[in-house]
């Protein structure tokens, strides 16, 4: 671990754990009003079908039903029933396509869970009896599933393309490919996943008459806020969106779904609190899943094997509608780190996305950049392999080690030690006795590998961030624009408060997710809220400091200065922050009890290191185990060592989740097979072996406090960490190719073939 100075990068317990464990956490379904009235909706059982007639009679009738409505009934009510989402720039400079995306299903139903009706009740119960009264029809029609076939799902993509993004050089590409000493080519393929964060989705809404209040467990207020204005036809001042503890979001809850929109529609008309709080299937049907791609790459090497040209052809999956930021993940936030931490002078990238009738993809924990790296770091693992050299030795040859870096796809890198890093996992990992290791597993009849992934990933999202301090008798109240879903922002922020001003942490309360009570901010989302959140809060530490050293030395006739936590001067002058407050309280000096900045980072930083992991498989069954996982990265400066353990352990969790179990499974006509536990299967805890971790820091100018962001680096580097280490163990059986996720039947089923010649 790096020590950056004063407090940071010692360990402290986090402030927020007790309340958490201790059951006294305020999640969505504790805060929702005494009374509040239930929300439940009717969706579709049938993946892409005409509404043919829907009668909502029967379930109105029914007594305790106080609303029951379909589209028709929202357009009525003037609320805007078409939702777009982000569109990316097709390579001729057209954008990409935009069909609308109804709150309700206005005639047609696209994928399986799809909303179609609403009906609010006093109870639960009987929400689900009045579904159950609703006579709805449908015809089908044919059902798109296949990237490249099937028919149209929207009248404004045809073929089902969304977008046709393209970057770089396509004939210096093939100029380069042409000319290599050696060619290496390999098709990688991104299993689906469903995010199954711990607390689904869920919302409730109130209206006083004259305002619209929507608390939400999401990552952030503003983008809800804005959503529920312009579809509800509402002045933004008219809107309060707040966000209580929230269970876990992963990039997933980040955006403004339907069904909130609905929600505030429902409290408006009604006058009275609603809330809806998704099931776990209904989940599964419902919220934006993560990946779902498959990349075609082409590598040249020249005769010392260095990288000459790198070309990157993908297709991916949006399912049904473009949500949020769907259309931008693969092809936008891909690029990002397209050539991950290798010096290549030529590469080029396409990236086509399609329509299915599917439920939506969006943001996953790294959105597009663990996508980006499994896919360089499968190939340069193949290339080892095809190549006949040391897969460290072959990426030491590749490595950036000139910075400031411009990558290819216009970002600049400032700093990194990638060869250092390398070097540093060898010794860590203690590759020295890995043969040793390999005899061991052997001797059990068992098969070991090992699999390396250098990677890099960028921070992304607004690069603006506010933060405010309030001084109030005994302490202070901090006010930030992220948005805490369990990564322990109350502690990293109150201890960075705490180390620039002196106060106490106990004496810091925390406000987060209130667009009433915070007038802007960025959310959480792209590993950006350290960085950016605590250049703000030290920021508005120095303002606050330099004012009362202002104003102490006018009260007392002679310089104040500001050292190790208090205010000194002349004589036996030691004031703490909140004396030096009380007395601009006594002396009526408002102004400096309230203090507020607002910051703008320099440049993107990019968090970096290298993750190997070594399984063990069973021929005999397909079992796979991890035995051992070495982690080498490079976060800058460290403010909280032990949250910084704990987004790399969740991070490599969900990596090694989508790799080796976790698959969203639909059949051809569009029906979810993995739409419970029972059948969609989620990573425990005794699937991972302790992790060790070496911080080796390179601290950023990028922001004052030198830090990278850490919060999706875990699940970056363990993709291609554990699917080199399958493959590396599999290929002395005559196993070429493997694809995620590495599940035993798979495993086993490559094996057989093997053995017979069928590879």
């Amino acid at each position: 671990m790096n020590d950056s100075g004063g407090k940071f990068g010692r360990a402290q317990g986090r402030i927020e754990d007790h309340r958490f464990l201790t059951g006294a956490g305020r999640f969505i379904e504790d805060t929702a009003p005494e009374g509040a009235l239930q929300v439940l909706f009717l969706r579709s059982d049938i993946a892409h079908g005409e509404i043919t007639a829907l009668d909502l009679t029967a379930a109105r009738a029914l007594a305790g039903v106080h609303l029951v409505l379909a589209a028709e009934d929202l357009l009525a009510a003037g609320v805007l029933l078409g939702m777009y989402g982000h569109q990316t720039t097709n390579f001729d400079g057209s954008m990409g396509a935009a069909p609308e995306r109804p709150v309700l299903a206005d005639g047609r139903v696209r994928h399986v869970g799809e909303a179609i009706a609403v009906v609010v009740a006093d109870t639960i119960e009987i929400a689900r009896d009045a579904l159950e009264l609703i006579d709805l029809t449908t015809r089908d029609l044919p059902v798109a599933m296949a990237f490249d076939a099937g028919p149209d799902i929207h009248a404004e993509a045809k073929g089902n393309r969304a977008f046709d993004f393209r970057h770089g050089d396509a004939a210096a590409l093939e100029a380069g490919l042409a000319t290599a000493a050696h060619r290496v080519s390999l098709r990688v393929v991104h299993n689906r996943i469903i995010v199954n964060p711990m607390e689904t989705r869920g919302a409730w809404a109130e209206w006083d008459g004259a305002r619209l209040h929507l608390a939400v467990n999401g990552q952030g207020v503003w983008k809800q806020k804005a959503a529920l204005a312009q579809q509800l036809g509402l002045r933004p001042e008219a809107v309060r969106v707040t966000n209580p503890d929230v269970g876990g979001g992963f990039g997933m809850k980040a955006m403004a779904y339907p069904e909130y929109i609905v929600l505030g529609h429902l409290a408006r008309a009604l006058g009275r609190p609603v809330v809806w709080v998704a099931s776990r299937t209904e989940g599964m049907l419902t919220d934006n899943a993560g990946r779902d791609l498959i990349a075609d790459i082409d590598a040249g090497f020249d005769k010392d094997l260095r990288i000459i040209a790198y070309g990157v052809n993908l297709v991916s999956n949006l399912g049904a509608y473009n949500s949020e930021f769907g259309q931008g993940i693969q092809s936008e936030l891909f690029l990002k780190v397209l050539t991950g931490v290798y010096d290549i002078a030529v590469a080029h990238f396409r990236a086509v996305g399609v329509y299915t009738n599917t439920a939506p993809v969006d943001a996953y924990r790294g959105a597009g950049r663990p996508e980006a790296i499994l896919t360089i770091e499968r190939l340069m693992d193949h290339a080892a392999r095809e190549l006949g050299v040391d897969p460290f030795d072959l990426r030491q040859r590749n490595v950036i080690t000139q910075f400031p870096y411009a990558m290819m796809s216009g970002e600049t890198v400032d700093c990194g030690d990638f060869a250092g890093v390398l070097q540093s996992m060898s010794q860590k990992a203690d590759m020295a006795g890995y043969t040793a290791r390999v005899e061991t597993s052997k001797a059990k009849g068992l098969l070991r590998g090992v699999g390396l992934c250098s990677y890099i990933e960028a921070i992304l999202g607004e690069s603006f961030e506010t933060a405010r301090v309030v001084l109030v008798p005994g302490g202070a109240e901090l006010y930030v624009g992220t948005q805490s879903n369990g990564q322990g922002h109350e502690t990293v922020f109150a201890r960075l408060l705490s180390e620039q001003t002196g106060l106490p942490i106990e004496a810091i309360r925390f406000v987060q997710g209130d667009s009433d009570r915070i007038a802007y901010g960025g959310g959480t989302g792209g590993s950006r809220s350290v960085t950016v959140q605590g250049t703000a809060i030290r920021r508005t530490s120095a303002q606050m400091i330099a004012a009362y050293c202002d104003f102490l030395t006018q009260e007392f006739g002679a310089p104040v200065l500001f050292d190790n936590g208090h205010f000194a001067g002349a004589g036996n002058l030691r004031l703490g922050l909140m004396e030096a407050a009380d007395l601009a309280r006594d002396k009526g000096r408002a102004d400096l009890l309230d203090h507020s900045a607002k910051i703008k980072l320099d440049g993107r930083s990019f968090p970096n290191g290298a993750h190997l992991a070594e399984v063990e498989i069973d021929p005999e069954t397909g079992a796979l185990r991890l035995d051992r996982y070495t982690v080498v990265d490079d976060f800058g400066t460290l403010i909280a060592p032990e949250l910084v353990l704990g987004q790399v352990h969740g991070g490599i969790a969900q990596g090694f989740g989508q790799a080796v179990c976790e698959n969203a499974v639909y059949d051809a006509q569009g029906q979810l097979l993995t739409a419970s536990f029972m059948d969609y299967a989620m990573p425990r805890a005794d699937d991972l072996p302790m992790i060790g971790f070496t911080s080796r820091p390179v601290p950023t100018a990028t922001n004052p406090l030198g830090m990278k962001g850490c919060g999706e680096a875990g699940t970056v580097g363990a993709l291609a960490a554990v699917s080199n280490a399958v493959r590396d163990a599999l290929a002395p059986r005559g196993v070429a190719h493997v694809e995620m996720p590495f599940t035993p039947q798979r495993i086993w089923q490559w094996l057989q073939e093997a053995d017979s010649g069928l590879l």
